[in-house]
């Protein structure tokens, strides 16, 4: 009897089992993408800004799930890809984890500025424009939002994960007593985005306005402390807190389970 072969096939047995083990206690994973409202500079609320992405973790039981705000203020949904720190990402999602996302803050951007450099082209089509970009000093194929939006959707639901959309949140800016929406463009594309291909949606973009119009534009103003765009924490809360309603009411994969109770 050849005890060594033996030895060696148990050895390999006991080496898979241990490893099944592990992938099975892995807790599943939501990663946070997005810009500077998502998670802004190293989010340790400096100048008193905050993005909602450094909030969330706080409604999750922990122990059974991670969260992982990857956001990073002054990125596109083209610049948080061609940076590679979406392939980042890819290299650790699995089966059961999820990517909730919000881009579209600086998608307006120029294509091919000295500053950024970091612009998509507007609208949900195939539309693509050569360029050179002369913060990389290479030439680039730039897309539409709507093209850097479905593949985030499509390579999440490739790795077994699920992608949850989020339309951009308002600035503040009000005209007549009434917060100035996007529903007309990056909100609106985000949305059919995700009806399109098969994400869930959260609207953002018109559930912090309501909420915002409904605290009056004197209270709404004390939440941005340096400009129309970024919150502090008190803003920040708030629209964190309507992200989990809104994982309540949607019911994305299992995801609310892990909500504390």
């Amino acid at each position: 009897m050849n005890y060594k072969k033996i030895f060696t096939v148990l050895s390999v047995m006991l080496l898979l089992l241990s490893s099944f083990a592990l992938l099975k206690k892995q807790k599943p994973v939501l990663y946070i993408i997005g810009d500077s409202t998502v998670r802004n500079g190293d989010g340790t609320g400096k100048g008193q800004q905050w993005g909602w992405g450094s909030f969330l973790a706080d409604d999750f039981d922990t122990t059974k799930i991670s969260v992982q705000n990857h956001a990073i203020g002054g990125r596109s949904s083209r610049t948080f890809i061609t940076e590679g720190r979406w392939d980042k990402i890819l290299q650790t999602l699995k089966k059961g984890d999820y990517v909730i996302m919000q881009f579209g803050h600086n998608d307006a951007s120029p294509l091919d500025d000295t500053a950024r450099a970091r612009g998509t082209i507007r609208g949900i089509g195939y539309d693509s424009v050569e360029i050179y970009n002369p913060i990389r000093k290479v030439k680039e194929m730039v897309y539409t939002y709507g093209w850097y939006m479905r593949k985030y959707v499509k390579e999440t639901k490739v790795k077994g994960a699920t992608p949850i959309i989020c339309s951009l949140v308002p600035r503040n800016n009000w005209k007549e007593g009434k917060l100035t929406r996007s529903s007309d463009s990056y909100a609106l594309w985000a949305m059919q985005i995700a009806e399109q291909e098969g994400a869930y949606f959260i609207d953002l973009n018109e559930l912090v306005a309501a909420e915002y119009e409904k605290l009056g534009e004197g209270k709404v103003k004390t939440f941005f402390p340096a400009d129309h765009t970024h919150t502090n924490k008190d803003g920040a809360k708030l629209n964190a807190g309507i992200v989990v309603n809104a994982v309540k009411l949607i019911k994305p994969g299992k995801l609310a389970k892990y909500l504390r109770r």
